[in-house]
C-alpha cells in the first residue's frame, strides 16, 4: 500500500470558519504576534495571552470539519496517510484522520510551564492559577515564537517515505515547516493545492499545481488517487 504525506496549513481549517488571525498588516487580532504568540509575550502579560487563546478554544468549539477533511479520511481506506499539519486545531481528528502530526501544538491541551512532558487535555478557559500537578502555571500546549519545533524531526523523516506527497492549506512561506518538501525523495510526486500558488510548476520535479481551494480542490484528488489504485 503506497504512503501518502499530507501538508497542511491554515487554509485547510479556513473553509470551516477557523480564522487564521493574522491580519493583512501582521496583527492577530489587533494584537502584535510576538505579544500573544511568544513566551516574551506570556512572561509580560500572562493574562492577556490566556484570554487571547480561550477566545480561540471557544470559536474552535463551534466549527466543524469540511469536505476537504472528509476526504482525507477517504483516502485513508486505500493507502497509508500520515497528516503533517500547522494548524492548532482538532479538525483531522474530529473528521476521523488517524495518523496526524501537529507541529505548532494543539488548542484543547495544555501543559506545565516548568514540565513540558505534562500535557492535559482542556476544552474549557485556562486562567490564572490553573496549576500543573507541581503547583506550576499552566499554559497553552503550543509551539511559540522563537520556541524549537519538537516533531519537525518526525516530521522530515515521515515526509521521507512518501511515494506521494500534497500540499494544502498552507504558503509554504513559514519556517522551519516549509522545509518538509525539501525531505521527499526526488520524483516523489507532488500536488500543491492552493487558489494562488506561491510556488512555480518549475520549483519542483514532478509537481502538480491545483489552482483551487482545499474544499474544492483535495476531494477531487483524492478521487482521481483512488481511481487510479483501484
Amino acid at each position: 500500500m503506497k504512503n501518502i504525506v499530507l501538508l497542511t496549513g491554515a487554509g485547510i481549517s479556513a473553509e470551516s470558519g477557523i480564522k487564521t488571525f493574522r491580519d493583512a498588516d501582521g496583527l492577530w487580532e489587533g494584537h502584535d504576534i510576538m505579544q500573544v504568540a511568544s513566551p516574551q509575550g506570556f512572561a509580560a502579560d500572562p493574562e492577556l495571552v490566556l484570554d487571547f487563546y480561550n477566545q480561540r478554544r471557544k470559536q474552535l468549539l463551534t466549527v466543524k470539519p469540511n469536505k476537504a477533511h472528509l476526504a482525507i479520511t477517504k483516502l485513508q481506506e486505500h493507502f497509508n496517510v500520515t497528516v503533517i499539519t500547522q494548524n492548532v486545531d482538532d479538525l483531522h481528528e474530529r473528521a476521523g484522520n488517524k495518523n496526524v502530526v501537529h507541529l505548532h501544538g494543539e488548542l484543547l491541551k495544555v501543559r506545565c510551564t516548568k514540565n513540558e512532558n505534562e500535557v492535559l487535555e482542556w476544552k474549557k478557559d485556562l486562567v490564572l492559577g490553573n496549576l500543573s500537578s507541581t503547583n506550576k502555571q499552566l499554559r497553552p500546549h503550543i509551539v511559540w515564537f522563537g520556541e524549537e519545533v519538537p516533531l519537525l524531526q518526525k516530521a522530515a523523516e515521515i515526509t521521507k517515505t512518501a511515494d506521494i506527497l500534497i500540499i494544502i492549506g498552507t504558503s509554504m512561506q513559514v519556517y522551519p515547516a516549509a522545509s518538509l518538501v525539501h525531505y521527499a525523495n526526488n520524483g516523489t510526486p507532488i500536488y500543491f493545492i492552493d487558489p494562488n500558488p506561491s510556488i512555480k510548476q518549475s520549483d519542483f520535479d514532478s509537481l502538480t499545481i491545483i489552482n483551487k481551494t482545499a474544499v474544492n480542490g483535495l476531494p477531487t484528488l483524492v478521487s482521481t488517487l483512488i481511481d487510479k489504485e483501484l
